[in-house]
């Protein structure tokens, strides 16, 4: 049984990201599943550390990026939205080039909060970092931009 409210589907969440900053980092959302997001980003210079390796924040927008996505997509955008309130990611390994594969999944949804786990893979298929999001549900429909 799926988690999400409504049917959202890879257009929906790739037009999310072309306006955010994972939008700029090149990552593509390459499958929903019906309680998981997953998507592949590229190791450019742009989202190296001086050593060469992927940055860790890169990682840590990629988690907040995806786990705030999975929270709307489980809300009713008219009536709420969400904000992330905590993030933590722990590094195990990098990458130097190729691509970074990401898969965010619930770990609690609650009405107030929900907490998002997602891990991050080298191209190898080496687990690279373990992050958590929590993210708040607030009443109203989105604030406007602009």
């Amino acid at each position: 049984m799926t988690i999400w409210h409504g049917s959202p589907d890879l257009d929906l969440l790739n037009g999310y990201a072309s306006r955010d900053m994972t939008g700029r980092m090149g990552m593509v959302y390459t499958e929903i599943g019906d309680d998981y997001l997953r998507a592949r980003i590229p190791v450019t210079d742009d989202w190296r550390q001086a050593y060469g390796l992927w940055h860790g924040g890169a990682s840590c927008v990629v988690s907040e990026s995806m786990g705030s996505v999975g929270t709307s997509l489980c809300l009713d955008s008219a009536r709420e939205y969400c904000v992330g309130i905590e993030i933590n990611a722990s590094h195990m390994r990098s990458a130097t080039g190729g691509h970074v594969t990401a898969e965010a999944r619930p770990i609690k949804l609650g009405r107030n909060l929900h907490v998002w786990e997602t891990r991050l893979w080298n191209d190898e298929n080496k687990l690279m970092c373990v992050s958590r999001l929590t993210t708040s549900i607030i009443a109203g429909g989105p604030p406007k931009i602009g």
